[in-house]
């Protein structure tokens, strides 16, 4: 048993293209929101909030629709395919309303544009476990989020070179900026369908599952073997998404937010100090596929939250005159402890369904993380409005520290005991 680490890089071609438009989207909307539409910090919040209240329902909605999905191309491919040339398209609009000063063509550009990519997400996230058996899927989803870190730093990087972050250029044209992301997630798709052939490998997965003697995964006409969770599974689905949509509330709100807080209370270039972020992760995510599969991905996982709480409780403290290497090194720090969350949460809620469920379970994941996502831009905001900036990382700390609690109830998800001749294989992993 071994990962095809080549495979599993062509399927991580649609989750790069995702994670540049989402570098992209947090960084430069609050900015336009702000310096071109004048929208304080708490109606901003709610801007911010709309991907993840339509997301609510699209991610689910398009998970489970794409389980039910039958054509040559494969379940997930055709909404991967439309869902990214429909956002290339709506995306370019964004710069234009920005240079109009059309707050309300932004608002319909942006809701449409959203929607494009909410129909695409689910599916190509479901792929991943789709073509991997489920011991393997914690490395599979450390190579997967490498591929959406590389799109995030490239466009953190792309950043740098536009100096989107510069004070003097507050009222900057993004268009250039915009197509040349555009380009990124072009190229991104049309890697993804010269490369994968979803049937193939889907079918090479049910094979190999039968092989090794792994359940649940024998495929049928409709996608895979469906099945009931007993009472103490859906208790822990229930903790494990509780304690995403704990970590999500700190961590997005820092996500969604650092970008005025670090021009207003850090004086310092966001771009520079998220890319540090994204490298430790892009570092970490390896290391951590391997460190799950030998202790498990529970605590893996509790470790990461202890990471993340010290990494924004230490930041709470720092300011303007604080050494800039110390906030680097936090950010670091919570760069490597969100890929130790990472990782492992959404094979922890894939583990628990079975091969015709995928779609409908990674629907639940987003479902949650969303869900924090549509509160914490909004209530974060308020409150920065309120007691002023420096109580987000603060606020982001409690929550992380919540999670911790939640997840200690979790008791199902982690990876399976297997065969013999499979843990062998296992440790093998390490060396491809």
């Amino acid at each position: 048993m071994k990962l095809d680490t080549s495979r599993t890089v062509r399927v991580g071609f649609a989750f790069l293209s995702i994670c540049a438009f989402w570098q992209l989207y947090d960084n430069v909307v609050p900015l336009i929101l702000k310096f071109t539409f004048n929208i304080p910090d708490g109606p901003s919040g709610i801007v911010m909030s709309l991907d993840n209240i339509l997301a609510l329902f699209l991610l689910p909605l398009f998970g489970a629709l794409s389980d039910q999905t039958h054509t040559r191309l494969g379940r997930r491919t055709p909404f991967i395919l439309g869902g990214t040339a429909a956002a290339v398209l709506l995306m370019n609009l964004l710069p234009i309303a920005d240079n109009a000063h059309s707050f309300w063509l932004f608002i319909v550009a942006l809701a449409l544009l959203l929607v494009a990519m909410g129909t695409y997400r689910s599916p190509a996230v479901a792929l991943m476990p789709d073509v991997t058996m489920k011991p393997l899927r914690s490395k599979a989803n450390a190579i997967i989020n490498l591929m959406g870190s590389a799109g995030g730093i490239l466009v953190l990087a792309l950043g740098m070179v536009f100096a989107t972050s510069a004070v003097r250029n507050s009222l900057m044209s993004y268009t250039v900026f915009f197509s040349v992301i555009a380009g990124i997630m072009l190229l991104a798709l049309m890697a993804f369908m010269l490369t994968v052939r979803e049937p193939q490998f889907v079918q090479e997965m049910h094979d190999d599952s039968k092989r090794f003697g792994i359940d649940g995964e024998e495929k049928t006409d409709d996608g895979g073997e469906k099945r009931g969770l007993s009472k103490a599974e859906k208790m822990s689905l229930g903790f494990i998404l509780a304690s995403i949509v704990l970590w999500f509330m700190g961590y997005n709100a820092v996500t969604s937010k650092y970008s005025v807080y670090a021009s207003n209370i850090l004086h310092k270039d966001y771009n520079f100090t998220l890319i540090i972020a994204q490298a430790a992760a892009i570092v970490s995510y390896l290391p951590v596929g391997i460190i799950a599969s030998k202790v498990g991905r529970k605590k893996t996982i509790l470790a990461g939250v202890v990471m993340l709480t010290a990494a924004f409780g230490i930041a709470a403290f720092m300011s303007s005159d604080s050494p800039t290497l110390v906030m680097n090194f936090m950010f670091a720090l919570a760069g490597v402890a969100w890929a130790t969350i990472n990782v492992n949460s959404f094979p922890m809620v894939v583990e628990l369904c079975s091969g015709g469920d995928v779609g409908r379970y990674t629907g639940f994941y987003y479902t949650a993380s969303m869900a924090a996502q549509v509160a914490t831009p909004i209530f974060s905001g308020f409150l920065m409005d309120k007691l002023g900036m420096r109580v987000l990382f603060p606020y982001a700390a409690v929550f992380t520290a919540l999670a911790f609690l939640t997840m200690s109830f979790v008791k199902h998800g982690d990876s399976k005991p297997i065969a013999k001749k499979g843990v062998e294989a296992l440790e093998d992993m390490d060396s491809d």
